[in-house]
């Protein structure tokens, strides 16, 4: 008599933990690329960049309506929260303080390292960017011309301006806007939810994406970039494993590893899709497990996601700043370097949460006058200085509302010290309306 395999008995497939994915995706890219590289296989390497173009691209394709939809309703949550100015306004301060810190420790380490010095590299090696930007095109582009060009051009700045307006708007009618903001918060529950199928392929987009890198650029590029390609690794991580862990032990009196065990999963997806924006809902999700009231970090997560980069516009334009200044032999003064400081606290929107931050970076290189071709020699090493300049991004945009929740005495404390290191299965459960508890900012 054979006997029965009941449900409980029936052998489990076990289920790979999404860090180890991730892990095994990075592993299996740079062995790839090697091969492609050493071997000159050609389709080996078109097929990694495709890859991890597709990747790319489906997450760009959810960044507009997203954005748009995310800063409505978080502006509209807001009406749920007492003393929501406040809280507004502390958000940005902290966010203008954590860019203020970065830039000056990006700063430091470009001053003593000498980025430029030794490379090999030469003013004939830059070439212009496609994209630049200046104060005037940053300001005169806030506002758009029509509603569709931002969305099909994807010029996020412009598209939270839109949502700003729509948002601010919906909070005058009260009750008449009620049925567009339940549209809005129904679709951005649909977009998270399909953004997220797209976020399970991360592993996949990994290994074409790092693939395609190695085989595209091979070792030896990396190391003519490696004192700078080091310089925003230290940088990075100095600021997320030294200065966030300061502010939280001493601004907000709470445990740091706590902290690192509830965000991992969103700083870890940040490190391998380079985008905020993409990232944003596993970022609002984490905040809200780190004990963040929810209608709060509904409002300062997308709005972080759109502004806050102490990565991307803060460490990397320092440093690439005085790189680009070393190759070019340019001279820069006390004068300059408070510039780089001013640029990075103010024109951090400038970034908008995309893949990248070569807006940033020409929008301060036209401040100093430097020539733009130095963005040229940069593009090269960009997919390998990103993710580090994402993940930093993303950790301080879990951050700074865990501050300032713990400053106002709104962060649920039991929560924050239960936190687990539990993955994310899915940032679109439980996103919705379903809790309409006031949240009150401590006078």
């Amino acid at each position: 008599m054979s006997a029965s395999v009941t449900p409980e008995t029936k052998p489990r497939i076990p289920k790979i933990p999404f860090w180890v994915q991730i892990i095994a995706g990075l592993a299996l890219g740079a062995l790839l690329g090697w091969v492609a590289r050493s071997q000159d296989v050609t389709w080996l390497k078109e097929t990694l960049g495709q890859i991890g173009d597709i990747f790319v691209q489906l997450l760009k394709l959810a960044v507009a309506p997203l954005v748009f939809f995310a800063i409505l309703v978080s502006i509209t949550n807001l009406r749920k929260v007492n003393n929501a100015a406040r809280l507004a306004t502390r958000t940005l301060l902290w966010f203008m303080i954590t860019s203020l810190v970065a830039v000056g420790i990006g700063l430091a380490i470009g001053l003593v390292t000498d980025p430029g010095a030794g490379t090999g590299l030469t003013p004939k090696d830059g070439k212009l960017p496609k994209h630049e930007g200046s104060w005037i095109d940053f300001l005169t582009g806030i506002v758009p011309t029509d509603v569709i060009t931002p969305f099909t051009e994807l010029n996020v700045l412009q598209i939270v301006f839109m949502a700003a307006v729509a948002g601010i708007a919906a909070l005058k009618l009260g009750d008449r806007a009620k049925p567009i903001l339940t549209l809005s918060e129904s679709v951005l529950e649909l977009l998270q939810k399909a953004l997220w199928w797209v976020i399970r392929l991360a592993p996949l987009g990994t290994v074409g994406l790092i693939g395609f890198a190695i085989a595209d650029y091979g070792w030896d590029l990396i190391g003519k970039y490696a004192t700078f390609t080091a310089d925003i690794y230290v940088g990075c991580a100095l600021v997320l494993f030294g200065v966030y862990p300061l502010l939280l032990a001493t601004v907000a009196k709470v445990n740091p590893l706590r902290f690192y065990k509830g965000a991992w999963p969103a700083i870890q997806l940040a490190f391998v899709s380079r985008s905020s924006v993409g990232t944003m809902p596993v970022t609002q999700k984490v905040t809200e497990r780190l004990g963040v009231p929810k209608e709060y970090a509904s409002f300062a997560v997308p709005f972080g996601a759109t502004t806050k980069m102490d990565g991307c516009a803060a460490i990397y334009p320092a440093l690439a700043a005085i790189f680009i200044a070393q190759i070019f032999d340019v001279q820069l003064g006390v004068g300059d370097y408070l510039l780089i400081a001013f640029v990075s606290v103010i024109g951090s929107a400038a970034t908008a949460g995309l893949t990248g931050a070569t807006v940033m970076l020409t929008l301060t290189l036209s401040t100093l006058g430097l020539p733009l071709e130095g963005v040229g020699l940069l593009m090269a090493i960009d997919p390998i200085l990103d993710m580090v300049r994402t993940a930093t991004n993303v950790a301080g945009q879990a951050l700074i509302p865990v501050i300032v929740s713990a400053r106002e005495k709104i962060l649920d404390l039991d929560k924050y010290d239960a936190v687990t290191a539990s993955p994310v299965d899915d940032p679109a459960e439980g996103t919705g309306t379903d809790r309409k508890v006031a949240v009150t900012a401590a006078a």
